[in-house]
């Protein structure tokens, strides 16, 4: 075409369609050899794209909260995979930023075969602290601590929380009577209990207490805690989306949030590990497939 041929020869020439050729055409004529390089098949023009201001409102629901893409789904009413590129698009994915090894995963096949227990440390303080402030001033001295006490099923992810103000055997055994309890209510007795090695599941009425019900105690290995996983990780969900989640003004204030937010993790929060669902549609299967 440069070299005054017509379009419609120099498409037949090489072996290309002449609409091919009046576009590479046009591009040579509007900016010269540079304009003929190939170009990403990206369109100009998406008109089902999220407009800015939905765009923004997912970044910063991301950085309050530290959600996935599927809980940003069940929170936001758009699909996971709308958010996820949009948390790509703008540097906020985990794992494009640090992709995680291989997991050696596993499962028990039913509810209430294995429970993990495991016990968070959390500060108490009555006022905003140098978490938010970041001035490094300590503002609650001798505030204390108190102690999350987690119970997972292994099979549905189902948690137990209850704030509770040491982690000692008296504590640790309270605390799993009313586990036990809730699973026999709901028809699912629970067959074995995985602890780490701290003292207060060391004890003698620890002990007493699983054999009276006939469960059988797991321990972790030492020093090796992934080996509680779906405790650590479920501790980990804790942290993120209720313990830090907001700036509470009291840890009192921290503490009454829990029971709903606990509710949304069991009945609607879509988790992961079970292919999004809650954990409770697998609690309710088998509460059906005991009676």
């Amino acid at each position: 075409m440069v070299s005054g041929v017509s379009p419609q020869a120099a498409a037949a020439a090489c072996g290309m369609s002449r609409a091919t050729a009046y576009r590479l055409r046009g591009r040579y004529l509007e900016g010269g050899w540079p304009a003929l390089r190939d170009r990403p098949p990206i369109a100009k023009h998406h008109p089902h794209r999220l407009s800015a201001e939905a765009e923004l409102q997912i970044v910063a629901l991301r950085r309050q909260t530290g959600w996935g893409p599927a809980s940003l789904s069940a929170a936001l009413g758009r699909p996971a995979s709308t958010i996820w590129r949009v948390l790509r698009r703008y540097d906020c994915s985990r794992a494009q930023r640090q992709p995680r090894p291989p997991a050696n995963r596993y499962e028990y096949p039913a509810v209430a075969e294995l429970v993990h227990l495991d016990i968070k440390k959390l500060g108490r303080f009555w006022q905003v602290g140098k978490r938010v402030h970041q001035d490094g001033v300590q503002r609650n001295r001798r505030a204390g601590w108190t102690y999350a006490h987690v119970a997972v099923d292994d099979h549905s992810r189902l948690a137990q929380v209850e704030l509770r103000n040491s982690e000692r055997g008296v504590d640790c055994v309270a605390f799993t009577s009313a586990v036990i309890s809730a699973y026999a209510q709901r028809g699912t007795p629970i067959q074995q209990i995985m602890t780490d090695n701290g003292s207060g599941y060391r004890s003698h009425a620890f002990r007493d207490l699983l054999a009276a019900h006939g469960i059988r105690h797991i321990r972790t290995r030492p020093y090796t805690p992934r080996t509680n996983g779906k405790a650590e990780a479920f501790i980990r969900i804790l942290q993120r989306e209720w313990a830090y989640a907001y700036i509470y003004p009291t840890s009192s204030h921290r503490a009454k949030a829990l029971p709903g937010w606990l509710r949304w993790y069991n009945n609607h929060r879509p988790h992961g590990g079970i292919y999004g669902h809650p954990p409770i549609s697998r609690v309710s299967h088998a509460a059906r497939s005991y009676t």
